[in-house]
């Protein structure tokens, strides 16, 4: 079984607290598939505002968690560690549906599958659930820039 505690996952994302939303990898498969937990505690900045009386985890979190999920599993694909240079950036999520609340004390556990790589897009399948009730799927495309790239395509 191939594993990744929280000092690997950060030489695989850029993300910081409190951005980070994968805790472990607990398996994957290179050009296949990636399983991962994001441990939902009631610490988190979001439930501040999100909602005081009834704490729930935003969807757009969980989408992002997937997300970064699948980041890694394209950098694990791929057999590199990006550098500082290297974003990875969200180019569509399509049939996003919700179907549970995450709340404080959930442990969110995400699968994704890479459906294809084709010029330097990624597109996935995703799905995320809490005790075997499913709480997000959709499918998510990515692509990897340098920043430099990304500065000039923007005209900065």
């Amino acid at each position: 079984m191939n594993t990744l505690d929280i000092n690997q996952i950060k030489q695989y994302l850029p993300h910081r607290y409190p951005m980070l939303l994968v805790d472990r990898v607990l398996d994957w498969e290179a050009g296949k598939r990636i399983t991962a937990i994001k441990n939902v505690t009631v610490n988190e900045e979001f439930f501040n505002g999100h909602f005081p009386n009834k704490p729930v985890m935003p969807g757009v979190l969980m989408i992002e968690a997937m997300a970064q999920t699948a980041a890694i599993l394209s950098f694990l694909t791929m057999d590199v560690k990006p550098d500082e240079d290297t974003i990875v950036y969200f180019l569509g999520i399509d049939g996003a549906r919700f179907k549970r609340p995450v709340e404080p004390g959930d442990q969110l556990r995400m699968e994704v599958e890479i459906l294809r790589v084709a010029r330097g897009i990624w597109k996935y399948s995703a799905r995320a659930t809490v005790d075997g009730q499913l709480a997000v799927e959709g499918e998510l495309m990515c692509t990897m820039r340098s920043a430099a790239d990304a500065s000039k395509a923007a005209g900065q």
